[in-house]
């Protein structure tokens, strides 16, 4: 009876391939269906910038990203997402994932900036122009940290760490059987975005005594760089700038309210936009002014124009200028002002002038005067830095104010730069108190340096300074994030026309033929990180179901045989007599 059953399956699968088919196919399926992608995580992240300054492509020019995470200690990187925390991020290793063609870099930046070594910090802000120096041609994106980022960080270490010790036989196995993480991105590819306009506002204080006043020119430029425009929120550079500008233009609105301290210089305030972009707004003002128009403040009797720019901390400060002041002129007038003010009433601040001639071949400008400079305008930038070189100006790590009753202790500053209100409102009451001497001419009339004007009701108000660098420092205000209908626009508007009058809004657009600058969009995304398992798993998986395949297909072609070995084998033997 068992050899005709062997018989009958033996010729019904060799005869019937369709039915063979049938019965084996639930099999393939179960074995090759795939496991669906589980997300593992949806975070928000900050693209590097991009953009073109005078025809030079900076940053990267991706955005979209679908590939596998990897670390950069993996030996294989070639289009692979490599994840790297900013603790352990050097530029070798950045030059390393781009050597190897990788799909895109991704950045872990902690949740406490301040909680970083000063040495760290300090290298990362002297990279950050390295890494935008160049064009990029992938995708380089920045996430701030949290417990599943840092999950899914961990376990892709480990993965690409514990392979170096390995044989190659369990290289293969453990890659197969790990979990990996595809790093996807929801939104499109970038593209330049056209019409972008960069908004400056000015307001004027007018001076009595006659028409031919002289002009005393106030500028802060309010935006703020870093290597992620989404992250750039410019503390120091240049939050602080625009805090002194304000309280400027309140003290001195309050001293021209009254006949008695209203004095003859015409006072303008401007605020520009796109001073991180070779100060695009100032050249477009200073053309609006000096090419077209008749009847302009700039046009007359411009006594000097002062920059603010980087005065948050320090104790010390630097007056930048293009040409020494002659003797006798009232920029030369002010530097002695302040070095009177400093001298007398400020001995711990150390203050000197620092020459640098404009250089025309740089790309990039190195201070906003020289923007007044090149229009043969008198000007100076006033800083505690003694360079334009200087990391901190342009930075994602300036983040941070500090003020007189911060938990940091004396000696214990946090790392990375940081606005101090106590230097500040220091800060502001020696510009405050030079600029009043030079208006007021109080040198000449033999006023002693240590006379002090804004005192009692009239001192500097550090709760202001504080509140507007705190609102400030609130956002980012990257030139490509602020549009003339921002919040940061119309609150600055806003504070303006509290102290000043003529209060205007000027606009500047890139030329559509020859376009100075150009932005690119697409800044801020979502990327999900999704559960999968490597491209290995996959092959593997099919060689494996190839060779159950075969070994079925074998069977069943010898079932016969196969049948009589297996009989042979479990038949019991019979016992001889």
């Amino acid at each position: 009876m068992f050899e005709e059953a062997s018989e009958v399956f033996d010729n019904m699968f060799k005869s019937s391939f369709p039915l063979t088919f049938i019965v084996f196919i639930p099999a393939v399926l179960i074995l090759v269906s795939p496991l669906p992608a589980e997300a593992a995580h949806e975070f928000t992240v900050y693209r590097m910038q991009q953009y073109d300054l005078q025809g030079q492509p900076y940053g990267t020019r991706n955005a979209i990203l679908n590939t596998e995470a990897r670390t950069v200690e993996a030996e294989v990187l070639s289009r692979r997402c490599v994840i790297m925390k900013l603790a352990d991020f050097s530029y070798e290793k950045y030059q390393k994932a781009l050597r190897q063609s990788a799909g895109a870099v991704v950045i872990i930046l902690p949740k406490n900036m301040s909680a970083l070594p000063q040495d760290i910090v300090q290298q990362f802000m002297e990279l950050e122009p390295e890494l935008l120096a160049t064009e990029t041609i992938i995708p380089v994106y920045f996430a701030m940290e949290d417990d599943e980022l840092l999950s899914i960080y961990t376990q892709t270490l480990t993965s690409s760490t514990s392979q170096g010790s390995l044989s190659a036989a369990e290289v293969l196995l453990h890659t197969a059987t790990a979990n990996g993480f595809q790093m996807v991105t929801s939104g499109a590819q970038s593209k330049a975005v056209s019409d972008w306009a960069i908004t400056s506002l000015e307001g004027r204080l007018a001076g009595v005594g006659g028409e031919d006043l002289p002009t005393i020119v106030v500028v802060a430029h309010y935006d703020s760089f870093g290597v992620a425009p989404w992250l750039s929120y410019g503390a120091d550079s240049n939050g602080s700038g625009v805090s002194l500008l304000l309280e400027l233009a309140r003290l001195f609105s309050k001293l021209y309210t009254y006949k008695r301290t209203h004095a003859g210089y015409n006072l303008l305030f401007f605020l520009s936009g796109g001073g991180k972009f070779n100060y695009q707004g100032t050249k477009r003002w200073l053309e609006d002014n000096l090419d077209h128009t008749d009847s302009s403040l700039l046009q007359d009797n411009v006594a000097f124009v002062l920059c603010l720019d980087t005065l948050g901390n320090g104790d010390s400060l630097h007056l930048h200028v293009s040409k020494p002041p002659k003797e006798g002129t009232p920029q030369h007038q002010l530097l002695k002002e302040l070095e009177l003010v400093i001298s007398s009433q400020y001995p711990e601040v150390k203050f000197s002038m620092v020459h640098k001639k404009i250089n025309l071949a740089d790309d990039m400008l190195a201070w906003e005067h020289e923007r007044f400079g090149i229009r043969r305008l008198p000007a100076f930038t006033l800083s505690h830095l003694p360079s334009h070189r200087l990391a901190q100006r342009s930075s994602i790590m300036d983040v941070r104010s500090v003020s007189p009753s911060s938990h940091y202790g004396v000696g214990e500053p946090p790392a990375g730069p940081y606005v101090d209100m106590k230097k500040l409102g220091r800060n502001t009451k020696i510009v405050a108190e030079a600029l009043a001497r030079v208006v007021y001419n109080l040198t000449e009339k033999g006023a002693p340096g240590d006379l002090q004007i804004f005192t009692e009701q009239m001192q500097v108000q550090e709760e202001q300074l504080s509140a507007v660098v705190e609102w400030l420092t609130a956002q980012p205000r990257a030139a490509q994030l602020v549009d003339k209908d921002s919040s940061v626009v119309s609150t600055l508007e806003y504070h303006l026309t509290r102290y000043l009058k003529d209060v205007k809004k000027h606009y500047v657009k890139a030329d559509k033929r020859d376009p100075e600058f150009v932005f690119y969009d697409q800044l801020k995304q979502t990327m999900n990180a999704y559960r999968v398992k490597p491209a290995i798993f996959d092959l593997l998986l099919a060689v494996c179901i190839a060779a159950y395949l075969g070994v079925m297909y074998l069977a069943i072609q010898n079932f016969g045989v196969l049948y009589s070995v297996v009989r042979r084998i479990t038949q019991p033997k019979t016992k001889t007599h």
